[in-house]
């Protein structure tokens, strides 16, 4: 026995047009279109045990135009006329089956028939609503070894909403929603989650410090100036050396310069100068069997400086000697072919290497100029890091909040590329299956992600190449991605578009709504409509990892993250604390909070 029994009077109505996943919806009695709620379930029995499920899309209700009388006609009887038109659009969502081979009771996302002309519609609510939902959060249950809770169902509140972790990191996820709108507490909660699992992998790039209340997880930070003085376990260099030839263009070189190509093509020949002399060095020739310009491989920036130094001031002997004068006897020399060229681009150079405010990059401590330095990078990144218990985390937050926004683009792609290439060339074992998954949460992603790579400057298109092979191809290789942003209209749409696993909360902005709209297939885009009116914490759930797209309310995390928006008004009423403004005008001119 199955969840449905319904009654004839129970109906809706019957089905009045059918189309691919849609389907139209007429109603004969008036009352009975009061049952009908824009976001509620029907149930529309196709053969024996198995049921459509819809979600209403569209209710209407129209007056029907009476026919018009010729002068001197007798009326007939009205009552037959029908006096208005009501109709109901459902989107379809899935089948249930109350068998199932040997199972029972059963969703599935698949729409395996259409319904008949005529076959009744019920809407489902009450006493069946329940039992549905309780079969939803079942089968959700039972597809995954350890389920991912995130939070009840709109509909009945008492029903636990879980989603396939595999399915949402697999195929990219996206978290979207205005400010305030619950974005911080939803990633916080699948932290708690994941970081309950054994070996979980997740990396948080945190662009405000807003997770580092989570003790759950391991904590670094990209080093701030204060830094350099006292060396602390928890602050992250990325040195110099670490940037692809790529990245140094777009940093150093002025591209609307009539020297730019000489520059480009002098940084070239420096950094493998540079490279080359330190791979012989270290005595390691194997290196240069594949040594190209982006190998990484550590060296000093001095050493860079001053072989591009030597090009800038490059003076070529001729063979011939001066005949007289106070030279006679000496070469002749004339200049060479970047003499003098090299002079903006050096003087660009050295004044980003004395800014103390790049300090991560250009003045790392000695340890960092080592080999075996970025295998050191790579367990903090892809490893099991150290949370402040001292239990082993395999949830690492990394606060960028101190990186210079003119290069926060650089830097979050290249601790992107780094832990792309890692797992890239990471052995995969004999089935693939050696290699360790791991997901980079890209929070406020439109800070560093624009959606108009033709007008982003050369940082942000360094950044997006990153991120967009990722979102390409970094399912094959075990890289998964979660782009959080409250703008997803400024963030690029190659990647948004690889994301087959879309949570949105609620979205005021019209454009951003748009843009959601067109990520979700035609059938689902009624659903958005309900973005601008969702509760805090409320969240549109639709995608791969989801058996039915509907309306979630997110659980609240145990660590709240530090992104609560200050109460004004009533701070203002309230009596003030003692805030020290001078002390605060010392740290912005030391660049330090210590």
């Amino acid at each position: 026995m199955g969840i449905f029994a319904f009654k004839e009077d129970q109906s809706l109505g019957e089905v009045r047009s059918v189309e691919t996943s849609r389907i139209t919806i007429r109603v004969t009695d008036g009352q009975r279109l009061q049952k009908a709620r824009v976001g509620r379930l029907v149930a529309i029995q196709s053969m024996g045990d198995e049921w459509l499920i819809g979600i209403i899309e569209r209710v209407w209700r129209h007056p029907v135009e009476l026919p018009t009388l010729n002068e001197g006609e007798v009326p007939k009887d009205l009552t037959t006329i029908q006096q208005e038109e009501n109709g109901v659009a459902v989107s379809l969502v899935g089948t249930y089956r109350e068998r199932d081979g040997e199972r029972k009771d059963t969703f599935t996302r698949a729409v395996f028939s259409l319904p008949e002309i005529n076959r009744l519609v019920f809407p489902i609510e009450e006493k069946s609503l329940e039992d549905f939902m309780g079969i939803l959060s079942a089968t959700s249950k039972s597809e995954a070894i350890t389920p991912l809770k995130v939070g009840t169902y709109t509909l009945d509140g008492k029903a636990t909403a879980y989603i396939d972790g595999d399915k949402l990191f697999q195929r990219h996820a996206a978290l979207l929603g205005s400010t305030g709108s619950g974005k911080s507490f939803t990633v916080a909660s699948i932290l708690e989650q994941a970081a309950e699992l054994p070996h979980a992998n997740m990396i948080v790039l945190d662009l405000h410090g807003e997770y580092s209340s989570m003790d759950f997880a391991a904590h670094y930070r990209i080093a701030g100036i204060g830094d350099l003085k006292v060396k602390k376990d928890n602050a992250i260099f990325l040195p110099f050396w670490l940037l692809t030839y790529d990245e140094m263009q777009s940093v150093f070189v002025d591209r609307s310069g009539d020297n730019a190509p000489n520059q480009a093509l002098a940084l070239m020949d420096s950094v493998i100068e540079t490279k080359r002399a330190v791979i012989t060095a270290l005595g390691k020739p194997e290196l240069l069997e594949g040594f190209t310009v982006d190998t990484p491989v550590p060296y000093k920036i001095q050493d860079l400086v001053a072989s591009l130094d030597a090009k800038n001031e490059e003076a070529i002997d001729t063979g011939e000697s001066y005949a007289s004068g106070p030279r006679k006897g000496q070469p002749k020399t004339e200049k060479g072919p970047l003499t003098g060229k090299l002079s903006r681009f050096l003087i660009r150079l050295k004044t980003k290497m004395n800014d103390r405010r790049y300090a991560f990059m250009y003045s790392a401590p000695a340890e960092y100029d080592t080999y075996e330095s970025l295998h050191d990078l790579a367990i903090k990144l892809m490893g099991s890091g150290t949370a402040k218990d001292g239990v082993n985390s395999g949830i690492k937050i990394i606060d960028f909040s101190e990186v210079p926004s003119d290069i926060l683009p650089v830097v979050v792609g290249l601790v992107a590329r780094l832990v792309y290439q890692i797992q890239f060339w990471s052995d995969p074992g004999k089935d693939g299956d050696a290699r360790h998954p791991v997901v980079i949460v890209c929070d406020e992603a439109h800070l560093y992600l624009p959606s108009q790579a033709a007008s982003a400057g050369p940082l942000e298109r360094r950044a997006l190449e990153n991120f967009e092979r990722i979102a390409k191809e970094g399912r094959k290789y075990g890289v998964g991605l979660m782009v959080v942003s409250q703008r997803p209209s400024d963030v690029s749409t190659t990647i948004l578009s690889q994301c087959s696993n879309i949570i949105s909360l609620r979205l005021a902005n019209k454009t951003d709504q748009a843009v959601v709209r067109q990520l979700l297939p035609e059938s689902l885009e009624g659903l958005m409509e309900v973005l601008p009116t969702l509760d805090v914490g409320e969240a549109v759930v639709v995608g791969d990892a989801t058996l039915l797209p509907t309306r979630i309310k997110m659980s609240k995390p145990k660590c709240e993250p530090r992104s609560a928006t200050i109460p004004f008004w009533y701070r203002w009423a309230r009596p003030k604390a003692p805030v020290d403004l001078a002390a605060a005008v010392e740290n912005m001119r030391r660049q330090s909070r210590d």
